[in-house]
């Protein structure tokens, strides 16, 4: 494959195009991302190209735009909507979570919700308490609803276009700070199979399991570590719904130490799933230390940029945890 170096933002859009120019059934809708171009620029230029009745802009209204979303995934199309920030997420729980996440299960298949869910989440950003929040656990609970949370470029593209192929519906988180980070990511179109995580670093002394933008954190405190001869294996699940569980649990046999950490809440987040996971399986008893969860603190996030970065873990934090497992 021909590969060249783009940004996350990018490949998303290109997923997309790439999409809509092999099958004329999907389309977007939403909040500006006509001449606009989406609220970060990620459908910039896409109108121009599939005009405006497969780049529809929407009114103010997302209970309308997932409404509108499940009964045109039910009549055949495979519409891909954009929510301008995940916090909205809120405002249409009843299409998503009563509607599309049950239809298929409720129908014994023969009514296919095939769409998926983009929207940009996360902190870093400045936008404070409604703007800024990682609801990804709060999605993972519900039945019927597949969660993704690419961290690269690549791994974007890749996991969009599984999730534009897949029947059922798929809640596609974009965190705001890696819209434009780059990566090798091919020009033709290629899938990554959903519940597939991939090791980011190997490493045999303890485990860090990330995801989203802690997977770069992750990855910044194992370079650290490796100067003190700590050598961390970072995995990224990349899908939280279905989740990858046996590469979690070979690698936690292997290093005997695990780390989870997102930036969402600690309390309820995924990270106690994961430490579930390996609690159930035979994984445990290769353990060495107690699990380290890390995760935000139980406030909103603030405006204040300084208040901001400490509600969520940092690179520091991590290597902390890691120190505090290893020598044990």
């Amino acid at each position: 494959m021909t590969t060249r170096e783009i940004t996350y933002l990018e490949a998303v859009r290109e997923a997309m195009s790439q999409e809509m120019r092999a099958n004329e059934d999907v389309f977007i809708l939403g909040e500006d991302i006509g001449v606009y171009g989406g609220a970060f620029g990620v459908t910039r230029g896409m109108i121009e190209e599939f005009g405006p009745e497969r780049v529809r802009n929407t009114p103010i209204s997302e209970a309308a735009i997932a409404g509108a979303a499940v009964g045109s995934a039910l009549t055949g199309m495979r519409p891909i909507l954009e929510l301008q920030f995940s916090d909205f997420i809120t405002i249409a729980m009843d299409q998503i979570v009563n509607q599309a996440a049950k239809t298929r299960y409720m129908f014994g298949g023969k009514g296919k919700v095939p769409m998926v869910l983009r929207t940009p989440a996360g902190s870093g950003t400045g936008a404070a308490a409604q703007h800024s929040q990682s609801l990804e656990a709060w999605m993972a609970h519900i039945p019927g609803l597949k969660v993704v949370q690419p961290s690269t470029a690549y791994d974007a593209k890749g996991l969009l276009k599984a999730a534009m192929d897949d029947d059922n519906p798929v809640i596609f988180y974009e965190h705001k700070l890696l819209y434009k980070t780059s990566s090798n990511v091919p020009e033709e179109s290629y899938k990554i199979e959903l519940g597939k995580a991939d090791i980011k670093r190997e490493g045999t002394d303890v485990t860090i399991v990330a995801t989203a933008i802690m997977v770069h954190k992750a990855l910044e405190a194992a370079e650290e570590l490796a100067k003190e001869g700590i050598n961390a294996e970072v995995i990224d699940p990349r899908t939280i719904v279905p989740l990858d569980k046996e590469t979690i649990i070979q690698s936690v046999k292997k290093t005997g130490k695990l780390i989870v950490v997102h930036e969402a809440v600690k309390r309820g987040g995924i990270g106690g799933e994961i430490v579930g996971v390996i609690a159930e399986s035979e994984a445990f008893d290769y353990l060495d230390a107690p699990i380290i969860r890390l995760g935000g603190k139980e406030v909103p996030i603030p405006y204040n940029p300084n208040l901001e970065k400490a509600a969520i873990p940092q690179v520091p934090d991590i290597i902390a945890a890691v120190k505090k497992t290893v020598r044990k």
